[in-house]
């Protein structure tokens, strides 16, 4: 029985009656539009509740069959959705009429058939707004859809089908430890896989996906597990992951550049555990020779390239990471701390990748004329992997320095100063290259002496009245009595 054959006599009159009634018409069709436009507002919905009108729409869904009369199961479904916006009593109603197992048979139907997505779309979107009246409808969704279900819908690659479940699974676990529990275990890890998967083939529209994330993988600080997951690339008994620079994939970087995102977003909200500073760390050790094996690269992130984005993501989540930490705050037990990620060599990885790096544009370019003169070339050839490389370096440089006495002495000690005054430059494949690396510098000079001495000792020597400098209307000043110096503009 298809939709156009389907009448009014066909179904039980408990079904059709108060449909027709309540919206005064003579055909299904009709009846349910015209209840979906009624019940789109506040007072529509409370008084479609009074006339008891969810049961007989759920009623209505489990009479309908898939594909025949999928037009009208769609139209239920969308006048479900509605029904259960916000209205408790159609929430609490759709979970005493058993609303969650006939849902879970259609999406079952649509899926098995043909993966009809606008129906697995609808349904998704009815639990969604039914999850949010409360624990009791929450644990209805999770017992019937966790875990097949749910792993069913999250392997469709469809970022229509994608945004609604990560809202369903989402507010389903909020404010609820267990099922969050359960999502990163053995059974609901594979979910987010699949998850992650898709969102990266196909992309997300809501942010629903970053708030799933943000809670998975930095609030309870499963990241390290998602990340391996998502490529198994081998794990010790202890837990600690042993990576290869060849085995790293795209979905992995994708998770980095979400991660990116929500700290850029939130840094101030979240408490960063330690294990995953050290284990995003681990990842930019990892891929650091990567610069070996690429050629220029003038693409902003994401370039395409799975290792450059692991490269260029690893390095922002690190500046974000050093710019939430600073001197005097209090820890929280576990939280990051920057002198733990230079205590195991984050400060010379950086200087070293700086130095390997072809001098910026602005330097290069004055270079350049005088060694043509002299038959000569006297820097590094290596390029930047993506656009901003350098000044991602620097900006990591800039924010660990900052109010780091200790730290601006390793700098002094690595030889590190000149090389980051040449940083405050334009370079064409590094915007805001030269803010990055202004502020760098003074945060370098701030509070200390000796550090403010070595420039002051490199400006009377001429060491940095160099095109960094001075062609770009900048001066180190120098105070003749104390020594001390500091970055200034001419203007």
């Amino acid at each position: 029985m298809d939709d156009n054959s389907l009448s009014v006599h066909s179904l039980p009159q408990q079904i059709s009656h108060p449909l027709l009634v309540a919206s005064n018409s003579s055909t299904l069709e009709k009846a349910l539009e015209i209840l979906t436009e009624t019940s789109r507002t506040s007072d529509g919905r409370l008084d479609l509740a009074s006339k008891n009108i969810l049961p007989a729409v759920l009623l209505l869904c489990q009479n309908l069959s898939y594909p025949s009369s999928r037009h009208l199961l769609l139209l239920s479904l969308k006048l479900l959705r509605n029904l259960c916006a916000g209205e408790l009593t159609n929430q609490n109603s759709f979970v005493e009429h058993d609303g969650v197992t006939i849902l879970l048979s259609t999406l079952h139907s649509a899926i098995t058939c043909d993966s009809d997505f606008a129906i697995i779309r609808m349904g998704l979107q009815v639990l969604a707004n039914v999850s949010l009246a409360g624990e009791l409808h929450q644990l209805a969704i999770w017992d019937k859809f966790f875990p097949l279900m749910f792993v069913q819908i999250s392997s469709i690659r469809r970022r229509e089908t994608c945004d609604p479940l990560c809202m369903v699974i989402y507010t389903c676990c909020d404010g609820s430890n267990e099922l969050f529990g359960k999502l990163w275990g053995d059974q609901g890890l594979p979910i987010l896989v699949e998850i992650v998967w898709t969102a990266s083939a196909v992309g997300f529209g809501e942010d629903w996906l970053k708030l799933l994330l943000s809670k998975i993988c930095l609030e309870e600080h499963q990241f390290p597990q998602l990340f391996s997951r998502l490529y198994p690339v081998g794990a010790s008994e202890d837990g600690d992951l042993n990576f290869r620079n060849d085995v790293f994939v795209s979905e992995q970087a994708f998770l980095l550049s979400i991660i990116s995102e929500i700290l850029s977003e939130r840094i101030g909200e979240i408490t960063i555990s330690h294990d995953f500073a050290m284990f995003v760390f681990g990842i930019l050790k990892q891929v650091a020779g990567a610069v070996d094996c690429v050629s220029s690269g003038q693409r902003d992130l994401p370039t395409g390239s799975t290792i450059v984005d692991i490269l260029g993501y690893s390095l922002t989540i690190l500046r974000d990471l050093c710019a939430h930490d600073s001197v005097g705050v209090s820890k929280v037990d576990g939280s990051v701390d920057v002198d733990s990620l230079l205590s195991t060599g984050l400060l010379e990885l950086l200087l070293c990748l700086l130095r390997d790096l072809e001098p910026p544009t602005t330097i290069r370019k004055a270079m350049k004329q005088s060694e043509d003169q002299k038959g000569t070339t006297s820097y590094s050839s290596k390029r930047c992997p993506y656009k901003g490389f350098r000044r991602d370096i620097v900006a990591v440089i800039g924010n660990c320095v900052y109010r780091r006495k200790h730290v601006q002495d390793e700098m002094r000690e690595r030889n590190g100063i000149l090389l980051l005054l040449q940083q405050c430059v334009i370079d064409e494949n590094n915007p805001f290259m030269r803010e990055w690396g202004i502020w760098a510098v003074r945060n370098l000079l701030e509070g200390n002496g000796e550090n403010q001495r070595v420039v002051a000792d490199l400006e009377v020597q001429g060491s940095v009245d160099v095109p960094e400098i001075t062609s770009l209307g900048l001066k180190v000043e120098v105070d003749q009595k104390t020594r001390r110096a500091k970055l200034v503009n001419l203007s």
